[in-house]
Parts: C-alpha cells; structure tokens; sequence
C-alpha cells in the first residue's frame, strides 16, 4: 500500500493496518527460519512498509490533537 493510501485512512484503519503487516512479516520471518522463504527482499519491503504505516499513524494523530 502505498503513502497517498494510507493518508486517506482514519486513526482505527491504519491501526489495522500496521496490524496486518506485522503479522505478515511475523509469518514471513517464520517461512526465513525453516528456510522455506525464498525471496528475502520482501522481509525488507514489509518491515519498511510497517515503519511507513506508523508514521502516517502518528502523523494523524498528531494533526487531529492540534484541531
């Protein structure tokens, strides 16, 4: 998911969000130990997707406290 999508989504989807991605990379870390994970480059892709979503998260939570 990219930026412009996850600004669009309210406090409680992006919560989700970030929710989803951890347990997607959680179960890929999980296919890297028992070495059934091919591409490695997708733990990269999702841990730095976890990073964006959080900080779009606190991003909109700070913006909304200052309204």
């Amino acid at each position: 998911m990219n930026t412009t999508e996850l600004r669009q989504k309210d406090v409680a989807g992006l919560k989700t969000e970030v929710k989803e991605l951890q347990k997607a990379h959680f179960g890929l870390r999980m296919q890297k130990a028992t070495q059934q994970l091919s591409n490695t480059a997708t733990l990269r892709s999702t841990r730095r997707s976890i990073a964006r979503a959080k900080t779009i998260l606190a991003e909109t939570i700070v913006k909304q406290g200052a309204k």
